[in-house]
C-alpha cells in the first residue's frame, strides 16, 4: 500500500514492488487498486490481483486481509496487531533500601515495651558467642 492524500486525508494505492524496494519511493510495478480509509471505499482490479499472486507475488498482511473480506482469498485472515507487553515497574531507591518492619500489637510504643520485658538470657560457661572473646 502506498499512503497518497493529505495531512489527515489519507487514501492508499494498492501496488505492486519488487521486494527490495519500498513503495514509499513511488518506483512501483503496477497500481493494482485504491483504498479510502474514511469512507472505506476499495476498489480491486481482481485480474491484475489474481494474475500477480499466481506469478508470486505476496500481499502484505493488510493487503492480504482486504483481499480475504472481498472474498478473492479463502484464506484466514492475519493478526496484525503487535502483541501486549505488560509495563515492568521499576522499584524507586527508597523503597528498595527501607525494609517493611514487621506490624506487633500496640503500635510502635508497645515494640519496645516488649523488648524491654524480655527476659535476657546470658551464655553458659564454655560456650564462645560473637559477643562475648573466648578467655
Amino acid at each position: 500500500m502506498q499512503r497518497t492524500g493529505r495531512i489527515n486525508m489519507p487514501s492508499f494505492r494498492i501496488v505492486v514492488t519488487e521486494h527490495t524496494a519500498s513503495p514509499k519511493a513511488g518506483r512501483f510495478v503496477d497500481k493494482v487498486g485504491t483504498y479510502n480509509p474514511k469512507t472505506k471505499e476499495r476498489t480491486l482490479d481482481e485480474a491484475k490481483v489474481k494474475h500477480w499472486m499466481s506469478v508470486g507475488a505476496k500481499p502484505s498482511a493488510t493487503v492480504h486481509n482486504m483481499l480475504v473480506s472481498l472474498g478473492l482469498l479463502k484464506e484466514k485472515k492475519i493478526n496484525i496487531l503487535p502483541a501486549y507487553k505488560e509495563p515492568v515497574k521499576e522499584e524507586t531507591p527508597a523503597e528498595a533500601q527501607a525494609p517493611e518492619a514487621p506490624a506487633t500489637e500496640g503500635g510502635a510504643g508497645g515494640a519496645v515495651e516488649a523488648s524491654s520485658e524480655a527476659p535476657v538470657e546470658t551464655p553458659a560457661e564454655g560456650v564462645q558467642t560473637e559477643e562475648t572473646p573466648a578467655a
